[in-house]
């Protein structure tokens, strides 16, 4: 999963951030309201958490155009402004949730949970390719009938891999879509990483499902 924070104060940002990150998602930061629309407008967040009071584009105005340009993706509104005509504001504009600030980050970290399984809740139950199956909703890992259990990191990967069959995927793109923007592409933790997946759904096992493309990245497929 990834979420963009779209907030100006660099504490409670890096806050935010730092505490997601333990929980096993990939997180960008956007410091004002146009590079968070712009961001956001990539489609490939899971959850946008969105200050209203943001420069260079307010908070309500940066929602405006997401819901305009049809971005999916759920957003939680973090802000100081307590008032019932604003929350009613910021819902009808298209958040999906709303929580004032100061706030608990359990507090927020359960709302963004319920925001994520709601919208996988409205997504195909269950991902296959060849006999190795992938329950987002439960998070559950299967090859054939035996349970596989992966790592946080393993599990995004393997999703991504799941929701992209046939698809040759470079190490910048799996960069950015499981660990963040800021991500060193130099390192070769993507590939350790897959040769962990690998290990674990292909070893003994036919047929073969992950496979390299020398010099570009990586392919998922069953035949």
């Amino acid at each position: 999963m990834r979420i963009l924070i779209v907030e100006d104060e660099k504490k409670v940002a890096s806050f935010i951030k730092q505490g997601f990150e333990e929980e096993g998602y990939a997180v960008d930061w956007a410091a004002d309201g146009r590079e968070g629309m712009l961001l956001a407008l990539d489609g490939v967040h899971d959850l946008i958490i969105l200050d209203l009071n943001l420069p260079k584009m307010d908070g309500l105005q940066v929602l405006q155009e997401l819901r305009k340009a049809r971005v999916k993706a759920p957003v939680l509104l973090l802000t100081v402004r307590a008032m019932i005509e604003d929350k009613v504001l910021g819902l009808d504009t298209g958040a999906d949730d709303y929580l004032t600030k100061p706030f608990s980050f359990q507090e927020l970290l359960a709302r963004a949970r319920a925001l994520l399984r709601r919208r996988l809740e409205t997504e195909p139950t269950l991902l296959r390719v060849a006999d190795l199956t992938l329950d987002p909703a439960r998070r559950l890992v299967r090859r054939g009938a035996e349970k596989i259990e992966l790592s946080t990191k393993e599990f995004a990967l393997l999703d991504y891999f799941m929701r992209n069959p046939g698809r040759v995927l470079t190490r910048t793109m799996i960069a950015e879509h499981v660990w963040d923007y800021d991500f060193d592409t130099a390192t070769n933790i993507i590939d350790v990483y897959v040769n962990f997946l690998r290990k674990k759904i292909d070893t003994d096992r036919e047929p073969k499902l992950i496979h390299t493309v020398r010099g570009v990245g990586y392919v998922m497929q069953g035949d």
